[in-house]
């Protein structure tokens, strides 16, 4: 009898251990692989998004929309590269973590940022990667990672460091060359258990790729496109509003290849996409760098196989990249950090939010201190250094855009507005009502109908910055500037302007 029951007992431990390692194995089937798509400095001109230029002519990624959850108004942190792209990483906006100040934590090209220039994330911050490798997943980024943090790549991705990599050097630690990408070498295919979920990004060229990946008889003429009534409708301006239509066509192309690829690597089926883009387009001086709606509105497309999506969706909340961030903890199974600023998208604790908060500081040698916020209706803008003009010293002035907009200033050919805003003081105050006014030209603040709502905004960011403790409204320190000085001091670019005056210390 007792034997009998020895027996019946082991055999019942052992269909328990089973059916453990079976839920395990279970669990492990499910996580599903995750791929971020990540383009530089794309709008959302797309098909899916409405847009009756390129509409039929984006259909990569239109397709992407139909199988997926798309989002209609969906913002970056930041209209500038590194502090967007810090925050994404972290799940943390820039200004929390003192990364806000673009290409900061930098030091002459090719040399190990010292220690007394370096910035570091606070010591519980983990980025996506380290969180997603630390639930078992693989990990990966073709292209550069532009992070204004001292970090080791070696630590974030199993894959993808160039031969040249030191620890430490400069931040941007990628692939150099041209976004190229291997899919052998550089993505999903380089890990050596192939039933191990990945987490990746591939970074493509977007907008600043013009019209090189647009496929053929699909290009529109270089001065194709009217540009928006705050540009003169001149060349210049008519090819660089173009470039950035013929961009989203080119994007769309190669994202085709990349979806073409997972499908042939029997990887599609079980990968979630999003597809998002760093910050607004680039070639238009109003967008990159500024905090209007061109520079902070970007695409967010989020598609797979997945039971929390109900394909073909359109969401209008406001959503901030932040949330692609905490969304991509969550599908992989990361309990969220709770230090996180984004959300997960899907959740169950998800809630709209009532307003998102856009930060411009330091671009290169362009100091400025600019914060928006948004809301439902209304974009709100408060600029900090009013009496420095938007055609500041900056690193597009040889471009035919600046160079012509100079020149048809000085000739008197612009209209009033152009000419003010361009060349005038900008207002320490800006308020548009989105829906009314896209182009937001007509500032509202001096308007008595709507002082209830400016106070509304004004109360919205004060609140935000002393909650958030703001790292922009401190001054920049001046090793981290003298960095800056270093990497520009030599280039006739900034050697022939009248460069921001916190530079004057260092001559």
């Amino acid at each position: 009898m007792r034997k009998t029951q020895l027996l019946l007992s082991f055999f019942i431990v052992l269909g328990f251990l089973l059916a453990c390692n079976g839920c395990k194995e279970e669990k492990t089937s499910t996580q599903p692989n995750i791929l971020w798509i990540f383009p530089e400095d794309i709008s959302p001109f797309f098909g899916c998004y409405g847009d009756a230029i390129n509409k039929g002519h984006t259909p990569t990624i239109d397709g992407l929309a139909e199988q997926g959850v798309l989002f209609s108004r969906a913002y970056a942190s930041s209209p500038v590269c590194s502090p967007s792209r810090s925050a994404i990483i972290t799940g943390i906006m820039q200004t929390t973590t003192g990364t806000h100040n673009h290409r900061s934590s930098r030091w002459t090209d090719g040399e190990v940022v010292p220690e007394k220039a370096r910035i570091y994330l606070p010591s519980h911050v983990k980025t996506i990667p380290e969180l997603m490798k630390s639930v078992g997943y693989f990990t990966f980024n073709s292209g550069k990672d532009d992070y204004n943090f001292h970090y080791n790549r070696n630590q974030l991705y199993d894959v993808g460091t160039p031969d040249s990599y030191l620890p430490g050097m400069n931040g941007w630690q990628g692939n150099k060359a041209e976004y190229s990408m291997s899919f052998t070498k550089d993505t999903w295919n380089a890990r050596k258990d192939k039933s191990q979920p990945w987490f990746g990004q591939i970074m493509l060229k977007g907008g600043k790729a013009f019209a090189e990946h647009v496929r053929e008889g699909e290009k529109l003429d270089d001065f194709a496109l009217t540009p928006p009534p705050y540009f003169p409708n001149v060349k210049s301006q008519r090819k660089a509003w173009t470039d950035q239509y013929n961009a989203c066509r080119g994007t769309d192309a190669q994202v085709e290849e990349i979806l073409n690829q997972l499908k042939a690597d029997q990887e599609l089926e079980n990968t979630i996409v999003f597809f998002f883009s760093d910050h607004g387009s680039n070639t238009s001086l109003r967008h990159k760098q500024f905090c209007y709606e061109g520079g902070l509105h970007v695409p967010l497309i989020i598609s797979g196989n997945h039971p929390a999506f109900e394909k073909g969706e359109i969401v209008g909340d406001l959503v901030s990249l932040l949330d692609v961030s905490a969304t991509t903890l969550a599908l992989g199974g990361v309990k969220l950090p709770e230090y996180l600023d984004g959300q997960d998208l899907f959740g169950d604790s998800y809630k709209p939010r009532e307003y998102l908060i856009g930060a411009r500081d330091r671009c290169d040698y362009t100091i400025d201190r600019i914060r928006s916020v948004r809301t439902e209706g209304f974009r709100y803008i408060r600029n900090y250094f009013p009496d420095r003009p938007m055609l500041q010293a900056g690193y597009r002035d040889n471009t035919r855009i600046v160079m012509d907009l100079k020149g048809l200033h000085k000739d008197g050919v612009l209209n009033e507005y152009q000419s003010k805003y361009w060349f005038g003081l900008r207002p320490r105050e800006e308020l548009y009502e989105i829906d009314k006014d896209p182009h937001q030209m007509n500032n509202l603040t001096d308007q008595i109908k709507y002082q209830d709502v400016l106070d509304y905004h004004r109360t919205l960011l004060d609140h935000w910055i002393g909650e958030t403790e703001d790292q922009g409204q401190y001054v920049e320190d001046s090793v981290q500037l003298k960095a800056t000085f270093d990497l520009w001091k030599d280039r006739p670019i900034f050697m022939n302007a009248e460069v921001s005056p916190e530079f004057d210390q260092f001559n």
